[in-house]
């Protein structure tokens, strides 16, 4: 649950598309929003690939990495490849910073945790993660001991088990 505004807001992608239209991350017309949801849902979908990965057993987990590895350079990352490289500009969408931009960064932030030299086939991702991280901000999110979330370690993977144990009596592994 976020507060903001004098709401009450949950819902991650609630809360996601209301703070990119108040700060203009999120196109200037109905056209760059559709492009924007399309991009951020592509990311999502290869984020997911990540989520579970720290609750999968040794043998689940190499399983995983390759299917996450696999899908992230054959499927994902040739189509943000390809848009950076047939649009010509810093950005996805327009000439204009969005919040599908910051998306992708993470999910690039998040397949590189799993393998440091993903992008080595993709130039363009490599010079927009470049250009991306150097934005101020997000210079300033990225460095370490900043408020981006860590890499779930036991103690991470252990409460939730425990909290999912207590709320919807799911059986330890």
């Amino acid at each position: 649950m976020v507060e903001i505004d004098g709401m009450k807001m949950v819902q991650t992608r609630a809360i996601l598309h209301y703070i990119a239209a108040k700060h203009n991350l999120y196109g200037k017309d109905l056209k760059e929003k559709a492009l924007i949801d399309t991009y951020v849902e592509g990311t999502t979908d290869l984020m997911g690939l990540i989520m579970m990965y720290p609750f999968l057993t040794s043998e689940d987990k190499k399983k995983q990495l390759a299917t996450l590895t696999e899908k992230a350079t054959n499927r994902y990352f040739p189509v943000y490849e390809k848009v950076l490289k047939d649009h010509g500009q810093d950005f996805l969408v327009g000439n204009q910073f969005s919040w599908a931009d910051v998306h992708l960064l993470e999910a690039i932030l998040m397949v590189e945790e799993k393998a440091s030299d993903i992008l080595s086939e993709f130039p363009n991702l490599q010079a927009f993660k470049g250009k991306i991280s150097k934005i101020p901000t997000i210079k300033k999110f990225l460095e370490p001991g900043s408020q981006r979330k860590p890499v779930p370690d036991d103690r991470y993977v252990e409460t939730v088990r425990r909290v999912l144990q207590a709320y919807h009596n799911v059986k330890p592994t």
